[in-house]
């Protein structure tokens, strides 16, 4: 594992992940809302995006966390060796989304941009969530694994096994 894509819905439990994989493995975390946002919670220029996108994605190893654009996710997907799906049930989401909203309140979530609302991300998140249903399908699923062919491919449904997942790497860690 040397480049490891970790992608889905808002309040997946992403970041954190993607830290405990950072962590075992020694590969270094970038999270997309770090480059997709200024520090005012404006997104940057599409352009700006996709150069430093393009950057991150031409190092020799990473873990990229989050979605970004259609264009940039199937760039990620094309250059990882490693894909990651978290894909839990939506009342989850939709909990974990309102859940660091109110732990905000007492400490700033991982990887959240400096400067943006996290007011306002959670109603993005949440108006997301309503849209992800006609996005996350299994078509996209089915696209995912065609274009992953060569790549090792986890795809997560549960707490259960995302709990699981995250023990194993600290537990055993990854030669990269």
């Amino acid at each position: 594992m040397k480049k490891i894509v970790v992608f889905g819905k808002p309040g997946g439990g992403k970041s954190t992940l993607s830290r405990e994989l950072s962590t075992a493995t020694g590969l270094s975390l970038w999270a997309l809302d770090a480059i997709l946002y200024k520090k005012n919670g404006e997104r940057v220029p599409s352009d700006e995006y996709s150069k430093k996108h393009a950057e991150l994605v031409n190092n020799d190893s990473w873990i990229i966390e989050g979605f970004g654009t259609l264009e940039t996710f199937w760039l990620r997907v094309g250059a990882a060796d490693t894909l990651i799906y978290v894909d839990l049930p939506y009342l989850v989401h939709y909990w974990w989304v309102t859940k660091r909203l109110l732990k905000s309140l007492f400490v700033k979530p991982f990887g959240w941009p400096a400067g943006s609302s996290i007011l306002k991300g959670t109603l993005a998140g949440w108006k997301m969530l309503g849209f992800s249903p006609r996005f996350w399908t299994p078509a996209l699923f089915e696209e995912i694994q065609r274009r992953g062919q060569d790549k090792t491919i986890y795809r997560i449904t549960s707490v259960r096994e995302l709990n699981s997942f995250t023990k194993n790497f600290r537990r055993h860690g990854v030669r990269t």
